[in-house]
């Protein structure tokens, strides 16, 4: 009972951060089936919060940074790791990998002439989506979006999320020491590496992709998008104008060959 407890007090007190959960469900599912998400969510969970019980305790892989306890019966802890902490890096990286497999999947030839889907269609194959660059591609998204979330969590006090941890060294990128950039790039790894030949071994069957595959990844990379506009918002909002200006002009090359992918005409078909 009082684990259900904390676990609504952790609902009322982070909704932001269960909204985006949700977010990750509903897509992950549409794009690749329950049996697929919930390992996905599993694995970089685990993965997450082995590594940050490491990091606080010896300082690998994202370097000294310590958990001040502050909200210690008003959220869920596992040990001294925030619940709501370590479950944003599985829907982060699945955000992630649908926005590297926008930007890398092949397209389909003569996908744009049709009049529906007006996007491209992306080839969701099997060794495309667990292939070395969607791999590369994905992790690099996902430590480069931590360089905006960390440095906003970490003036916490300054919003509603709150002052929880603190570097005992602070570093250069806005009090971020860049170990902690090497340890989210570690996380995503290790969780991909893991899931990519799991994927391959599982016999159940995706989801129909309907009206396409591509608009099935779009629902990720809005998930993307959400939980980067949020954070620039919260940046801009506490009077971070450099911090936010910096992690939107970061997103401007991403974003615009992202579009220019998106919405180029394919090759026609032979």
């Amino acid at each position: 009972m009082e684990f259900f407890l904390l676990f609504l007090k952790t609902i009322w007190l982070r909704p932001y951060v269960f909204a985006f959960l949700a977010a990750f469900l509903v897509s992950a599912i549409a794009l690749i089936g329950w049996p697929r998400t919930w390992r996905f969510w599993l694995i970089s969970w685990i993965t997450a919060f082995v590594c940050e019980f490491s990091s606080t305790r010896n300082g690998i892989p994202f370097g000294w940074y310590h958990y001040n306890g502050s909200t210690v019966g008003q959220e869920l802890y596992f040990s001294n790791i925030p619940f709501m902490d370590s479950i944003s890096f599985s829907f982060l990286l699945f955000a992630s990998y649908c926005v590297a497999m926008l930007l890398l999947l092949p397209i389909r030839p003569g996908s744009h002439a049709d009049t529906t889907p007006r996007l491209p269609v992306l080839q969701f194959d099997l060794p495309f989506r667990t292939s070395w660059p969607v791999f590369a591609l994905t992790v690099l998204l996902f430590a480069f979006i931590d360089m905006v979330i960390d440095p906003v969590a970490l003036r916490g006090d300054r919003w509603f999320l709150g002052k929880i941890y603190y570097y005992p060294d602070p570093g250069v990128h806005y009090g971020v020491p860049m170990a902690n950039y090497v340890g989210w790039a570690v996380v995503g790894a290790i969780s991909l590496l893991i899931y990519f030949p799991l994927d391959r071994r599982l016999n159940q069957s995706l989801p129909a992709h309907r009206p396409s595959t591509t608009h099935r990844l779009l629902l990720g990379g809005g998930l993307y998008y959400g939980v980067l506009a949020f954070n620039l918002a919260v940046t801009f909002w506490i009077g971070e104008t450099l911090q936010g200006t910096t992690g939107l002009l970061m997103y401007v090359p991403v974003t615009a060959i992202l579009l220019l992918r998106l919405l180029t005409p394919a090759p026609p078909s032979a």
